[in-house]
C-alpha cells in the first residue's frame, strides 16, 4: 500500500519534499486545509519563516487538527518545522505559537543569519553516517526533555530528534539527493 504523506503547504520547501516522498514510492500530498490532513497518514511540517506559517497555520484552523493528527501519526518538523513542533523557544518569538509536539526548546536562528548558511555531513542515529545535511538560518535545539532522543549533533548543539512519531531536524535534508533521512520517517508511517 503506497504511503500517503503530507506536506504543509503553506510557505516554505514544499515541492522538494514531495518529490523525495514520491521517489521512495510514497505518494506526497499538499496539505492546505483540515480535509488535506484527513487524508494522509504521515505530515512534514517544512522549513520557512516560523512566525508566518504559525501564523497562516491559525489562519487555516490547522492548528488543533495538526496537534489531534500527531497522537497517532508521525510527524517530521524540518528547519522552521522543528521550530513550530518544540514546547518552548530560548530567544523570544512572541508571535509564534508552537504545536508542543516534542519537548524540546528551540533556539531559532542559532546557527546564524542566511549568510551564513552551510552544509555539512552528519552521523545520525538510526539513519545512517555521513548524510549530507543543509543548514539555512537553522534553529539548534538549546534543550531536551527527558523522553527525548537526541539523533544527531553538530558542534555540540542538538540538530535532530524524536520523541516517539515525532521527529525534528535543524537541517533541511529535502535539498539533497540524498533521501536517508526522509525515508527514516517515512519508516515511522505504519504501511
Amino acid at each position: 500500500m503506497v504511503k500517503k504523506v503530507g506536506v504543509l503547504a503553506l510557505q516554505g520547501a514544499v515541492s522538494e519534499h514531495i518529490s523525495q516522498i514520491n521517489q521512495l514510492g510514497g505518494q506526497g500530498i499538499a496539505v492546505k486545509t483540515p480535509a488535506d490532513l484527513a487524508t494522509v497518514q504521515g505530515l512534514i511540517i517544512p522549513g520557512g519563516e516560523s512566525t508566518a506559517i504559525s501564523r497562516l497555520i491559525q489562519q487555516v484552523n490547522l492548528y488543533e487538527p495538526i496537534q489531534e493528527f500527531a497522537k497517532t501519526n508521525p510527524v517530521f518538523g524540518t528547519c522552521a518545522g522543528l521550530i513550530l513542533c518544540g514546547s518552548g523557544i530560548t530567544d523570544g518569538g512572541e508571535k509564534l505559537k508552537p504545536l508542543n509536539l516534542i519537548d524540546i526548546a528551540v533556539t531559532r536562528n542559532g546557527f546564524g543569519r542566511q549568510i551564513d548558511s552551510f552544509e555539512v555531513d552528519l552521523d545520525i542515529e538510526n539513519v545512517g553516517k555521513a548524510i549530507p545535511s543543509v543548514f539555512i538560518r537553522a534553529p539548534y535545539i538549546a534543550s531536551v526533555g527527558k523522553d527525548v532522543k537526541v539523533l544527531a549533533t553538530y558542534e555540540d548543539k542538538i540538530v535532530m530528534a524524536e520523541q516517539g512519531n515525532i521527529l525534528v531536524s535543524s537541517f533541511h535534508p529535502e535539498l539533497t539527493d540524498n533521501n536517508q533521512v526522509i525515508g527514516y520517517f517515512m519508516s515511522k508511517i505504519a504501511g
